[in-house]
């Protein structure tokens, strides 16, 4: 049966943030001559601009549900040039609650789908497989943008009931943490992925075969505030002709404050994003991901979609990510402010400083995995080592597995040092920087940055291979790193697109 129902809106405040919660959604007890029915409520509602960040519908669900199931909708009207139309995701939390960072979280699709369904056997992408256990479930809407004229809103819910009782939750089964490499080694990674789990169009089957032909070792899935994908892999890291693909699990965490990658977090762990900067929550969610054994990544700091901007700092990162997809001016921001942060470290004292890292955040075709990379040096090819790799800095970011690169700075007697390293000479001792380079497109040229910014550059061979060599001391450049780039297209002053980026090696 389905019954129209019109909620009034009641204002409550829940963990860190102000919510709205809607009246009760209930359904009659089952009893015994409701096997195999449904029923069906459906609440319509309105939000006006500025309204909270989300919206929690409860719906009480008795004993006897096989099966709940949530659809919506809500109006998109039209809305003047340069300003924000609707757009609402959606998500669920069960009976044990909506406390944030709590257990009770069921799953999330965002905006990428108008209806899911969770039973104790399987689950629509995005959200986890359990029994559906008796207590009052929340529906979560995130008004993500009102459009002036506000949004209306229609929720239907369906209970399932019926025999025989659910069957059991099928166990997920995790990549494993090791892969089969060549020992201390550089390996590529794209560690920024979105499949049907979240809002992407590829699934995972999709994914391990573009990484792959993209000559990666290994990825990381990172689905918008969700771990469902985490079990979603069964079967793909090989053994394959092309060698074992490392599948690291994590999160892209997706508050309204910016976007974080959880990186490599332990399979099955859920880091909530409800909190923005003003709620001082972020520390807390910061150190989860620390003790879930992964790392704090900031994603696109300067990209142009609602919400992207990163709002939270960076103390308790672990590395930024400066170069997000195709290369684009927001990418040339986030190096300015990264190069910017290498200074600082330099200027206080700092023997701490924050990597950069690069990755596709690739959802769909066209757009390609590995575009671009982050080669990372590590002991073996397994979720410790190259965590430790990105967090020493010991990496550079290439366009594609095309693109080698060589970087090291020798001076003293004998003494030589690699990306993310530091050369232990005197202020005076003279250093050679040496970067060696193949693969790199017609046209490119080769450029050293310092404290004191760009100090020296050089067009590559035609052929896209070479060697180039230069002579500074650490009183001249506390830090030197590289960059790669194609011909400048733009006009004056406007840099060429990035092919390659390493990170700094520091000197004395």
């Amino acid at each position: 049966m389905e019954r129209p129902d019109r909620r009034t809106v009641l204002t409550a405040v829940t963990g860190a943030a102000a919510v709205l919660t809607l009246d009760t959604v209930t359904f009659a007890s089952t009893g015994d001559g409701h096997d195999g029915r449904t029923a069906t409520r459906k609440v319509t509602g309105h939000l006006p601009p500025g309204a909270p960040d989300y919206v929690y519908l409860p719906v009480d669900v008795p004993p006897g549900v096989r099966e709940i199931a949530v659809s919506y909708a809500y109006d998109r009207p039209s809305v003047p040039a340069g300003t924000q139309g609707n757009a609402c995701d959606i998500g669920i939390f069960d009976e044990r609650g909506t406390e944030l960072g709590g257990a009770g979280f069921r799953g999330w699709s965002g905006g990428a789908r108008s209806e899911f369904a969770i039973s104790a056997e399987r689950a629509t992408p995005g959200y986890l497989a359990g029994p559906v256990r008796p207590g009052t479930w929340h529906v979560v809407l995130g008004p993500y943008t009102v459009a002036p004229q506000g949004l209306a809103y229609e929720v239907t819910v369906t209970l399932r009931y019926g025999t025989p009782p659910p069957g059991p939750t099928p166990r997920p089964v995790y990549p494993p943490q090791r892969a089969r490499g060549r020992g201390r080694a550089w390996y590529r990674g794209d560690n920024h992925l979105h499949s049907v789990h979240s809002d992407g169009k590829r699934t995972p089957a999709e994914i391990a075969a573009a990484a792959r032909a993209a000559g990666l070792d290994w990825i990381t899935t990172t689905e918008h505030n969700t771990t469902s994908a985490h079990g979603a892999w069964e079967g793909l890291w090989g053994p394959h002709p092309d060698g074992e693909l490392l599948i690291l699990t994590g999160e892209e965490v997706t508050t309204r404050n910016g976007h974080v990658v959880a990186l490599g977090t332990d399979p099955g762990v859920f880091i909530d994003w409800r909190y923005r900067a003003r709620d001082a929550a972020f520390g807390r969610f910061a150190r989860t991901i620390h003790r879930a054994g992964g790392l704090v990544v900031p994603a696109h700091p300067y990209a142009t979609c609602v919400g992207c901007n990163w709002k939270f700092g960076y103390e308790d990162a672990d590395a930024v990510e400066v170069w997000n997809g195709p290369y684009t001016p927001d990418d040339e921001m986030a190096i300015a402010a990264w190069d910017a942060s290498l200074v600082a470290a330099v200027r206080e004292g700092r023997r701490r400083w924050l990597p950069a890292m690069g990755n596709s955040d690739a959802h769909r075709e066209p757009q390609v995995v590995g575009l671009p990379q982050t080669v990372v040096h590590a002991d073996g090819l397994s979720r410790e080592a190259l965590l430790a790799g990105i967090r020493a800095g010991r990496s550079w970011i290439a366009e594609s597995s095309a693109v080698g690169l060589t970087f090291t700075a020798t001076g003293g007697r004998g003494k030589h040092a690699g990306i993310g390293e530091r050369l232990p000479v005197d202020r005076a001792t003279p250093v050679t920087i040496r970067l060696e380079v193949s693969g790199v497109p017609e046209g490119c040229t080769a450029s050293f940055v310092t404290d004191q910014g760009r100090l020296y550059e050089t067009p590559l061979p035609a052929a896209g291979t070479g060697t180039v060599e230069w002579h500074t001391t650490p009183s001249h450049a506390a830090y030197v790193r590289a960059e790669v780039r194609r011909a400048a297209t733009g006009g004056p002053g406007v840099p060429g697109v990035m092919v390659a980026l390493t990170n700094p090696v520091f000197l004395g």
